[in-house]
Protein backbone atom coordinates (compact mmCIF):
# COMPACT_ATOMS: atom_id res chain seq x y z
CA UNK A 1 0.00 0.00 0.00
CA UNK A 2 1.38 3.71 -0.99
CA UNK A 3 2.24 5.99 1.88
CA UNK A 4 0.33 8.78 1.87
CA UNK A 5 1.62 12.30 1.73
CA UNK A 6 1.33 13.97 4.64
CA UNK A 7 -0.08 18.05 3.68
CA UNK A 8 -0.15 20.48 6.68
CA UNK A 9 -2.43 22.98 5.39
CA UNK A 10 -2.23 26.51 7.08
CA UNK A 11 -5.19 28.79 7.47
CA UNK A 12 -6.62 31.57 9.30
CA UNK A 13 -4.33 33.79 10.58
CA UNK A 14 -2.96 37.32 11.99
CA UNK A 15 -4.66 39.18 9.48
CA UNK A 16 -8.19 41.29 7.98
CA UNK A 17 -8.42 38.21 5.96
CA UNK A 18 -8.48 35.53 8.32
CA UNK A 19 -11.81 34.41 7.86
CA UNK A 20 -10.89 34.88 4.15
CA UNK A 21 -8.15 32.17 4.41
CA UNK A 22 -10.74 29.47 6.65
CA UNK A 23 -13.27 29.38 3.88
CA UNK A 24 -10.63 28.51 1.35
CA UNK A 25 -8.77 26.46 2.98
CA UNK A 26 -12.05 24.01 4.02
CA UNK A 27 -12.51 23.81 0.21
CA UNK A 28 -8.28 22.63 -0.21
CA UNK A 29 -8.89 20.38 2.69
CA UNK A 30 -11.81 18.90 1.56
CA UNK A 31 -10.73 18.11 -2.10
CA UNK A 32 -7.31 16.74 -0.78
CA UNK A 33 -9.14 13.98 1.74
CA UNK A 34 -11.59 12.96 -1.02
CA UNK A 35 -8.75 12.34 -3.21
CA UNK A 36 -7.34 9.51 -0.78
CA UNK A 37 -3.55 10.36 -1.81
CA UNK A 38 -3.04 12.35 1.46
CA UNK A 39 -3.26 12.48 4.91
CA UNK A 40 -3.99 15.92 5.89
CA UNK A 41 -3.09 17.83 9.34
CA UNK A 42 -5.09 20.89 9.53
CA UNK A 43 -3.60 23.73 11.23
CA UNK A 44 -5.31 26.88 12.36
CA UNK A 45 -3.64 30.11 12.80
CA UNK A 46 -5.39 32.45 15.09
CA UNK A 47 -5.90 36.24 14.98
CA UNK A 48 -3.11 36.06 17.61
CA UNK A 49 -0.72 34.04 15.57
CA UNK A 50 -1.03 31.02 17.74
CA UNK A 51 -0.79 27.47 15.97
CA UNK A 52 -3.68 24.92 16.50
CA UNK A 53 -3.97 20.96 15.32
CA UNK A 54 -7.85 20.82 14.50
CA UNK A 55 -9.62 17.60 13.11
CA UNK A 56 -11.29 19.58 10.75
CA UNK A 57 -11.06 23.00 9.07
CA UNK A 58 -13.20 25.54 10.81
CA UNK A 59 -12.54 28.45 12.84
CA UNK A 60 -11.06 27.85 17.00
CA UNK A 61 -12.65 25.04 18.68
CA UNK A 62 -12.51 23.50 21.90
CA UNK A 63 -10.72 20.85 20.74
CA UNK A 64 -7.94 22.51 19.22
CA UNK A 65 -4.37 21.20 20.04
CA UNK A 66 -1.38 23.75 20.31
CA UNK A 67 1.15 23.08 18.42
CA UNK A 68 4.65 24.83 18.05
CA UNK A 69 6.64 25.23 14.66
CA UNK A 70 9.96 24.34 15.51
CA UNK A 71 13.36 23.26 13.69
CA UNK A 72 14.63 19.70 15.48
CA UNK A 73 15.61 16.54 13.81
CA UNK A 74 12.51 14.99 15.08
CA UNK A 75 10.08 17.05 12.92
CA UNK A 76 8.72 20.83 12.49
CA UNK A 77 5.76 20.81 14.63
CA UNK A 78 5.82 20.28 18.17
CA UNK A 79 2.60 19.20 19.92
CA UNK A 80 2.39 20.44 23.12
CA UNK A 81 0.30 18.08 25.30
CA UNK A 82 1.65 14.97 23.98
CA UNK A 83 5.36 16.20 23.88
CA UNK A 84 5.43 14.68 20.12
CA UNK A 85 6.98 15.79 16.59
CA UNK A 86 5.33 16.05 13.09
CA UNK A 87 6.97 15.90 10.43
CA UNK A 88 4.83 16.61 7.28
CA UNK A 89 5.92 16.45 4.02
CA UNK A 90 4.42 19.59 2.29
CA UNK A 91 2.92 22.40 4.05
CA UNK A 92 0.35 24.30 1.94
CA UNK A 93 -0.33 28.11 3.37
CA UNK A 94 -4.05 28.79 2.66
CA UNK A 95 -3.41 32.75 4.00
CA UNK A 96 -4.05 36.00 2.16
CA UNK A 97 -2.92 39.08 3.27
CA UNK A 98 -0.47 40.13 5.98
CA UNK A 99 1.79 37.63 8.15
CA UNK A 100 1.14 34.80 5.81
CA UNK A 101 0.78 36.29 1.82
CA UNK A 102 3.51 38.31 2.36
CA UNK A 103 6.57 36.22 2.77
CA UNK A 104 6.89 36.13 6.53
CA UNK A 105 5.20 32.64 6.83
CA UNK A 106 7.43 31.57 3.90
CA UNK A 107 10.61 33.05 5.53
CA UNK A 108 9.59 30.50 8.45
CA UNK A 109 9.14 27.78 6.10
CA UNK A 110 12.27 27.95 4.37
CA UNK A 111 14.17 28.48 7.85
CA UNK A 112 12.60 25.27 9.09
CA UNK A 113 13.95 23.93 5.69
CA UNK A 114 10.85 21.84 4.21
CA UNK A 115 8.60 22.05 1.13
CA UNK A 116 5.98 24.76 0.86
CA UNK A 117 3.70 25.39 -1.77
CA UNK A 118 3.26 28.77 -3.39
CA UNK A 119 5.88 31.32 -3.72
CA UNK A 120 9.08 32.26 -2.29
CA UNK A 121 9.81 34.84 -0.05
CA UNK A 122 11.00 37.34 -2.56
CA UNK A 123 8.22 36.63 -4.52
CA UNK A 124 5.49 37.28 -1.77
CA UNK A 125 6.83 40.17 -0.50
CA UNK A 126 7.06 42.11 -3.89
CA UNK A 127 3.83 40.95 -4.95
CA UNK A 128 1.71 42.05 -1.89
CA UNK A 129 3.45 45.39 -1.99
CA UNK A 130 1.60 47.04 -4.97
CA UNK A 131 3.63 49.70 -5.90
CA UNK A 132 6.54 47.26 -5.71
CA UNK A 133 4.38 45.12 -8.18
CA UNK A 134 3.38 48.00 -10.54
CA UNK A 135 7.60 49.16 -10.68
CA UNK A 136 8.04 45.43 -11.96
CA UNK A 137 5.14 45.26 -14.28
CA UNK A 138 6.26 48.58 -15.21
CA UNK A 139 9.75 47.45 -16.60
CA UNK A 140 8.59 44.49 -18.32
CA UNK A 141 6.29 47.36 -20.39
CA UNK A 142 3.44 46.42 -19.04
CA UNK A 143 0.79 49.11 -18.36
CA UNK A 144 -0.09 50.48 -15.22
CA UNK A 145 -2.83 53.16 -14.14
CA UNK A 146 -0.40 56.40 -12.79
CA UNK A 147 -1.06 56.83 -9.10
CA UNK A 148 0.63 59.17 -6.04
CA UNK A 149 2.48 57.41 -3.12
CA UNK A 150 1.89 58.41 0.53
CA UNK A 151 3.50 56.87 3.84
CA UNK A 152 2.57 56.99 7.61
CA UNK A 153 5.80 57.82 8.70
CA UNK A 154 6.29 61.11 6.38
CA UNK A 155 3.91 64.02 6.33
CA UNK A 156 1.99 64.77 3.02
CA UNK A 157 1.51 67.72 1.35
CA UNK A 158 -2.45 67.48 1.10
CA UNK A 159 -2.83 70.60 -1.53
CA UNK A 160 -0.01 68.54 -3.54
CA UNK A 161 -2.05 65.60 -3.46
CA UNK A 162 -5.02 67.46 -4.38
CA UNK A 163 -3.72 69.04 -7.34
CA UNK A 164 -2.63 65.73 -8.27
CA UNK A 165 -5.69 64.35 -8.17
CA UNK A 166 -7.53 67.28 -9.96
CA UNK A 167 -4.92 66.79 -12.89
CA UNK A 168 -5.16 63.24 -13.12
CA UNK A 169 -9.24 63.23 -12.97
CA UNK A 170 -11.56 61.51 -10.58
CA UNK A 171 -12.40 59.13 -9.14
CA UNK A 172 -9.53 57.85 -7.85
CA UNK A 173 -9.48 54.76 -5.68
CA UNK A 174 -7.49 55.08 -2.14
CA UNK A 175 -5.83 51.44 -0.77
CA UNK A 176 -3.22 50.47 1.22
CA UNK A 177 -0.52 49.07 -0.25
CA UNK A 178 0.08 45.66 1.42
CA UNK A 179 -3.11 44.08 1.69
CA UNK A 180 -5.72 42.45 -0.47
CA UNK A 181 -9.64 41.30 -0.35
CA UNK A 182 -10.29 45.25 -1.32
CA UNK A 183 -10.14 46.14 2.87
CA UNK A 184 -9.34 49.78 3.27
CA UNK A 185 -10.07 50.78 -0.46
CA UNK A 186 -12.50 53.33 -1.14
CA UNK A 187 -13.53 55.05 -4.22
CA UNK A 188 -13.46 58.48 -4.33
CA UNK A 189 -15.07 61.04 -6.58
CA UNK A 190 -14.31 64.49 -5.31
CA UNK A 191 -11.48 66.22 -3.22
CA UNK A 192 -14.05 66.26 -0.27
CA UNK A 193 -13.95 63.04 0.08
CA UNK A 194 -9.94 62.47 -0.60
CA UNK A 195 -8.63 62.89 3.01
CA UNK A 196 -11.14 61.01 4.84
CA UNK A 197 -10.17 58.36 2.20
CA UNK A 198 -6.21 58.62 3.07
CA UNK A 199 -7.07 58.20 6.94
CA UNK A 200 -9.34 55.41 6.45
CA UNK A 201 -6.67 53.82 4.63
CA UNK A 202 -3.97 54.24 7.03
CA UNK A 203 -5.78 52.22 9.50
CA UNK A 204 -4.94 49.15 7.77
CA UNK A 205 -1.70 50.05 6.40
CA UNK A 206 1.46 52.38 6.86
CA UNK A 207 1.49 53.18 3.13
CA UNK A 208 -1.01 54.10 0.90
CA UNK A 209 -1.71 54.38 -2.90
CA UNK A 210 -4.03 56.94 -4.12
CA UNK A 211 -4.63 55.43 -7.91
CA UNK A 212 -6.19 57.14 -11.22
CA UNK A 213 -9.98 55.27 -11.53
CA UNK A 214 -11.28 54.65 -14.64
CA UNK A 215 -15.13 54.68 -15.66
CA UNK A 216 -17.01 51.81 -15.17
CA UNK A 217 -13.82 49.51 -16.30
CA UNK A 218 -14.50 45.85 -16.52
CA UNK A 219 -12.11 43.59 -14.02
CA UNK A 220 -10.45 40.85 -16.07
CA UNK A 221 -8.35 37.97 -14.17
CA UNK A 222 -6.15 35.63 -14.91
CA UNK A 223 -4.85 32.53 -13.05
CA UNK A 224 -1.05 31.52 -13.27
CA UNK A 225 -0.14 27.58 -12.14
CA UNK A 226 3.66 26.52 -12.33
CA UNK A 227 7.21 27.82 -12.64
CA UNK A 228 9.05 30.20 -15.26
CA UNK A 229 10.11 27.02 -17.24
CA UNK A 230 6.93 25.47 -17.12
CA UNK A 231 3.89 28.04 -16.33
CA UNK A 232 0.27 27.07 -17.46
CA UNK A 233 -2.00 30.65 -18.43
CA UNK A 234 -5.96 30.50 -17.99
CA UNK A 235 -8.62 31.95 -19.44
CA UNK A 236 -8.98 35.50 -18.74
CA UNK A 237 -12.08 35.79 -16.26
CA UNK A 238 -14.55 38.63 -15.33
CA UNK A 239 -15.72 39.95 -12.35
CA UNK A 240 -19.35 42.45 -11.84
CA UNK A 241 -20.10 44.16 -9.02
CA UNK A 242 -23.50 43.82 -9.12
CA UNK A 243 -24.41 46.14 -6.17
CA UNK A 244 -21.82 48.55 -5.40
CA UNK A 245 -19.80 50.80 -7.41
CA UNK A 246 -16.72 48.40 -7.29
CA UNK A 247 -15.68 45.14 -6.55
CA UNK A 248 -15.53 45.94 -2.94
CA UNK A 249 -14.99 43.18 0.16
CA UNK A 250 -18.92 43.17 0.45
CA UNK A 251 -19.57 42.58 -3.19
CA UNK A 252 -16.87 39.80 -2.80
CA UNK A 253 -17.66 37.97 0.44
CA UNK A 254 -20.79 39.41 1.95
CA UNK A 255 -23.60 40.18 0.07
CA UNK A 256 -25.57 37.39 -1.57
CA UNK A 257 -25.71 37.36 -5.26
CA UNK A 258 -23.08 40.77 -4.65
CA UNK A 259 -20.76 39.78 -8.43
CA UNK A 260 -21.25 38.03 -11.79
CA UNK A 261 -18.32 35.98 -12.69
CA UNK A 262 -18.00 34.92 -16.33
CA UNK A 263 -15.15 32.90 -17.21
CA UNK A 264 -13.98 33.09 -19.67
CA UNK A 265 -14.75 36.75 -20.30
CA UNK A 266 -16.38 38.15 -23.15
CA UNK A 267 -13.60 40.33 -24.54
CA UNK A 268 -11.75 40.71 -27.79
CA UNK A 269 -8.87 37.89 -28.44
CA UNK A 270 -6.68 40.88 -28.76
CA UNK A 271 -6.90 41.98 -25.21
CA UNK A 272 -7.29 38.49 -23.87
CA UNK A 273 -3.63 37.40 -25.42
CA UNK A 274 -2.40 41.10 -24.14
CA UNK A 275 -3.71 40.29 -20.62
CA UNK A 276 -2.38 36.22 -20.90
CA UNK A 277 0.96 37.67 -21.82
CA UNK A 278 1.01 40.55 -19.45
CA UNK A 279 0.26 38.08 -16.49
CA UNK A 280 3.02 35.85 -17.29
CA UNK A 281 5.22 38.54 -17.77
CA UNK A 282 4.73 39.82 -14.47
CA UNK A 283 4.73 36.45 -12.57
CA UNK A 284 8.64 35.65 -14.29
CA UNK A 285 9.32 39.23 -13.26
CA UNK A 286 8.59 39.01 -9.54
CA UNK A 287 10.35 34.95 -9.59
CA UNK A 288 7.09 33.62 -8.49
CA UNK A 289 6.29 29.90 -8.68
CA UNK A 290 3.41 27.75 -7.99
CA UNK A 291 0.70 29.98 -8.21
CA UNK A 292 -0.62 33.60 -8.33
CA UNK A 293 -3.48 35.51 -10.27
CA UNK A 294 -3.01 38.43 -12.03
CA UNK A 295 -5.70 41.02 -12.17
CA UNK A 296 -6.60 44.39 -14.80
CA UNK A 297 -8.81 46.99 -15.81
CA UNK A 298 -9.87 47.13 -18.94
CA UNK A 299 -11.16 50.81 -20.02
CA UNK A 300 -14.14 51.49 -22.21
CA UNK A 301 -11.42 51.57 -25.22
CA UNK A 302 -10.24 48.42 -24.49
CA UNK A 303 -7.03 49.13 -23.26
CA UNK A 304 -5.76 46.65 -20.34
CA UNK A 305 -4.24 48.24 -17.44
CA UNK A 306 -2.52 45.87 -14.97
CA UNK A 307 -3.75 46.54 -11.38
CA UNK A 308 -2.74 44.27 -8.82
CA UNK A 309 -1.44 40.52 -8.32
CA UNK A 310 -1.90 37.65 -5.73
CA UNK A 311 0.52 35.01 -5.05
CA UNK A 312 -1.67 33.16 -2.66
CA UNK A 313 -5.24 33.43 -4.48
CA UNK A 314 -8.56 32.87 -2.92
CA UNK A 315 -9.00 28.56 -3.57
CA UNK A 316 -12.45 27.58 -2.14
CA UNK A 317 -14.00 25.71 -5.21
CA UNK A 318 -15.93 28.79 -6.06
CA UNK A 319 -12.63 31.38 -6.48
CA UNK A 320 -11.56 32.77 -8.73
CA UNK A 321 -8.49 31.22 -9.23
CA UNK A 322 -10.23 27.12 -9.98
CA UNK A 323 -12.72 28.63 -11.90
CA UNK A 324 -10.48 30.73 -14.27
CA UNK A 325 -8.57 26.88 -15.03
CA UNK A 326 -11.86 24.99 -14.89
CA UNK A 327 -12.28 26.79 -18.71
CA UNK A 328 -9.25 25.63 -19.22
CA UNK A 329 -10.05 22.33 -18.45
CA UNK A 330 -8.25 21.64 -15.48
CA UNK A 331 -9.64 20.19 -12.49
CA UNK A 332 -9.30 21.38 -9.00
CA UNK A 333 -7.94 18.41 -7.88
CA UNK A 334 -5.36 18.12 -10.23
CA UNK A 335 -4.52 22.07 -9.26
CA UNK A 336 -3.90 20.71 -6.04
CA UNK A 337 -1.78 17.86 -7.18
CA UNK A 338 0.61 19.75 -9.06
CA UNK A 339 1.28 22.56 -6.45
CA UNK A 340 2.30 20.00 -3.72
CA UNK A 341 4.37 18.28 -6.75
CA UNK A 342 5.69 21.75 -7.75
CA UNK A 343 6.52 21.92 -3.30
CA UNK A 344 8.38 19.30 -3.93
CA UNK A 345 10.66 19.67 -6.81
CA UNK A 346 11.53 23.14 -5.56
CA UNK A 347 12.69 22.22 -1.97
CA UNK A 348 14.27 19.16 -3.97
CA UNK A 349 16.14 21.53 -6.06
CA UNK A 350 17.29 23.81 -3.16
CA UNK A 351 18.77 20.68 -1.75
CA UNK A 352 21.35 20.23 -4.48
CA UNK A 353 22.77 23.76 -3.77
CA UNK A 354 26.23 24.22 -1.82
CA UNK A 355 26.41 25.55 1.07
CA UNK A 356 30.46 25.72 1.41
CA UNK A 357 32.50 27.57 -1.00
CA UNK A 358 35.30 25.30 -3.44
CA UNK A 359 39.06 25.54 -2.00
CA UNK A 360 41.29 27.31 -3.61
Amino acid sequence: MTKKIQVAVLYGGKSTEHEVSVHSAQSVCQALVACGKYDVKHIFIDKQGFWFLQQTCSEATAEDVAVTPVLDKQGTLWVASTGEFMRPDVFFPVLHGLNGEDGTLQGLLECLDVPYVGCGVLASAMGMDKEVSKIAALQKGVDTLPYYKLSRTQAYDKQALQDWAAETGYPVFVKPVRLGSSVGVSKVKSVHQLHEAVDFAFRFDSDVLVEKGLESPREIFCALLGNTENLQVSECGELKSLQSEFFDYQAKYITAGGCETRVPADIALPVREQIRQASAQVFKALRCSGLARADFLVDKNGKAWFSEINTLPGMSDTSLFPQLFAAAGVAYADILDRLIALAVQTWQEKQTLRLEKDHD
